[in-house]
């Protein structure tokens, strides 16, 4: 893992937040650094990425909260340096392939998932631009 911390996170909010989290742990490896529970649900999760310096932010879905959405409307991006390692492990665990690992025109090889919720993770090469 990175020895700073993540500057820009993606977050999501599910129904059933600890299902949710176990899943990103055991089918992606992400790694959970931070769970706040309150009250039988999640105020607030972190979960970093072992690759890099990113991760996701996830809670209990609350409707009326200021900072809300439904469950199951947020995409993400994921840089890994083995996208057919992950594959394998990913679909080995059953998960909801929605585009098959392939190479890119713009240089990556990746796939696509739906999770539980129906948030949508790609995993692939491309690290996007280079800063300028």
């Amino acid at each position: 893992m990175s020895d700073t911390n993540p500057t820009v996170w993606s977050t999501l909010q599910a129904v059933d937040a600890p299902a949710l989290i176990d899943y990103y742990v055991e089918t992606f490896g992400f790694v959970l650094t931070a769970r706040h529970d309150d009250d039988g649900t999640v105020a607030h999760a972190e979960l970093l990425w072992p690759e890099g310096s990113g991760g996701l932010m996830l809670g209990t879905h609350r409707p009326g909260n200021p900072w809300t959405r439904q469950p199951g409307t947020a995409g993400t991006y994921v840089v890994t340096a083995d996208p057919d390692a992950l594959y394998a492990r990913v679909t080995s665990r059953g998960a909801d392939i929605i585009r098959p690992l392939a190479d890119t025109d713009y240089g990556s090889r990746e796939f696509g998932v739906r999770d539980p919720e129906g948030n949508l993770c790609s995993f692939g090469t491309y690290r996007g631009a280079p800063a300028p």
